[in-house]
């Protein structure tokens, strides 16, 4: 295996000449492309890495590549100012593509240095997705990347940058397991090999520790059992001038024959069953993530101007949604009142609330339900349309518990006639869970509660409107009731905030 690395100094006009007619088509079409609609006006070649051989008959290069887009009617000069994402590409190389492969195919090079050549999605190729397991064995460094592995006491959880952390790699990776990529993501791609491990990799990627990674390894330093610890992962050093490396992919166990919670409801829906049970033991495992994180990770409480900048950022977001989304301003003034409410709390000297490390995106699809009927919650990158930055900070244990709420709301949808009852039955045993484990329940601070699902709903308007407009009543009709200040649709009892 070679371990010489083509970098942007030697030729990347070459590399990028032969690829550029390729990727300028391929890349919008892809789930995790994030800059749809707006049209690629050219690549900057951030890094690029060969491991296979180079001149052997199949090739593998790792990609990091800049994205450079234009906005519909700006300025040339306009254009050049506008910031271009970075994106992670594994690209397979081969003189002929067998007939297995071919829905990988991205084209067929006819110049610049790769001219002759076929260049495919590499991760549907058991050869090339094979490979990226046998570098995370052994760790050490190829080009700008490097390749790490996990103590077996959690690994880098009290570093500062565990992205960087000891190599130590007595959690045991066997090797040849056969691997087979996931076609369920948006923002990512991910393999799983021999129903053994999977590994995530991250496609738009920024400088900084990625969450995904941070937090399953201070989970694991906990001895959270409620989320699959990482095994190893992969870095790239620091890139266009960053000092902190960039994360691009994380190795975990496999929770094999797990179901997710979407999917999980969506059956008992089908059957008419109660999902009431489960959605309490969902509610005691995201308490138990909670309560780790609070441990592993600094918490901090929330002064008035602190909460103040909460609600204005919520209100803020709204304000921006209604000029997004039409049908969503005639209930914008009535939504206001749920941050006015949690402004007003902070005003009259209610200082308590209490901000923590969270999931940052939780709904039922973030949680696997084992064949044991264990809980296990995953997918920690928090919102990847938001910056490393904000996802990083701590916030409101509430944002997670109305994002679960928001979903449960979201299942009941998919059948019809709809059942209210039965999401109102999930929220309500979902909040009793949490309250098992941690002596409060979520619905004694219906102001926070009903802000923060809100803030949610007005998220799933507006992605509901750029989407899937059929499924825009499922936020509107929630955010009709929030906006007449209805208790029912958080589950939320009558009383004050005064578990803040």
């Amino acid at each position: 295996m070679s371990e010489a690395a083509i970098r942007p100094s030697a030729d990347p006009g070459a590399l990028l000449a032969s690829l550029d007619p390729l990727l300028r088509g391929w890349l919008p079409r892809q789930r995790w492309f994030a800059g749809k609609g707006r049209p690629v006006t050219g690549f900057d070649l951030v890094a690029a890495t060969e491991l296979l051989p180079p001149g052997a008959e199949q090739g593998l290069l790792h990609l990091l590549v800049r994205v450079r887009q234009s906005l519909p009617g700006a300025t040339p000069a306009a254009e050049h100012e506008l910031p271009s994402d970075c994106y992670q590409l594994l690209l397979g190389v081969r003189t002929e593509l067998p007939p297995r492969l071919a829905p990988a195919l991205i084209g067929h090079v006819t110049g610049g240095a790769l001219a002759g050549r076929t260049v495919y999605e590499a991760l549907h190729d058991p050869r090339t997705a094979g490979l990226l397991l046998e570098r995370l064995r052994l760790p050490g460094r190829l080009g700008v990347l490097r390749f790490l592995r996990a103590r077996g006491d959690g690994g880098a959880a009290g570093s500062q940058d565990p992205a960087v952390a000891g190599n130590a790699h007595d959690i045991d990776i066997p090797s040849g397991l056969v691997p087979r990529a996931l076609g369920v993501e948006q923002s990512n791609s991910s393999l799983v090999y021999g129903d053994t491990f999977i590994l995530k990799l991250f496609r738009r990627v920024v400088p900084g520790v990625n969450p995904d990674l941070e937090l399953p390894l201070a989970l694991a330093a906990q001895g959270c059992r409620r989320v699959p610890p990482p095994v190893a992962w992969m870095t790239a050093d620091g890139t266009d001038g960053a000092d902190e490396p960039l994360v691009l992919g994380v190795l975990q166990p496999y929770v094999a024959g797990a179901t997710d919670g979407w999917e999980l409801a969506l059956q008992f829906l089908a059957k008419g069953a109660d999902f009431s049970a489960e959605a309490r033991a969902l509610g005691r495992a995201t308490a138990e993530v909670h309560a780790a994180l609070a441990a592993a990770l600094p918490t901090v409480t929330l002064g008035r101007a602190q909460v103040e900048l909460l609600a204005r950022g919520m209100a803020e977001r709204l304000d921006a949604a209604a000029q997004a989304v039409p049908a969503l301003r005639p209930y914008a003034p009535a939504l206001h009142t749920a941050y006015d409410a949690l402004a007003d709390l902070a005003a009259e000297g209610d200082t308590r609330l209490v901000a923590q490390r969270v999931h940052g995106d939780l709904h039922l699809g973030q949680c696997l339900r084992a064949p044991s009927g264990s809980w296990s919650l995953i997918d920690f990158e928090g919102e990847p349309a938001r910056p490393l930055a904000e996802r990083r900070l701590p916030q409101p244990t509430a944002r997670d518990v109305a994002g679960m709420l928001r979903s449960f709301d979201y299942a009941a949808r998919v059948y019809r006639p709809w059942s209210p009852e039965w999401a109102d039955t999930c929220r309500a045993a979902y909040c009793s869970g949490y309250a098992d484990v941690s002596g409060r329940d979520p619905r004694t601070s219906p102001v926070l509660l009903r802000a923060h699902e809100t803030d949610k709903a007005v998220y799933e308007a507006v992605y509901e409107a750029r989407h899937r407009p059929d499924w825009l009543p499922v936020p509107l009709t929630a955010l009709d009731r929030l906006a007449a200040g209805s208790e029912r649709e958080g589950a939320a009892d009558p009383g004050t905030d005064a578990s803040l």
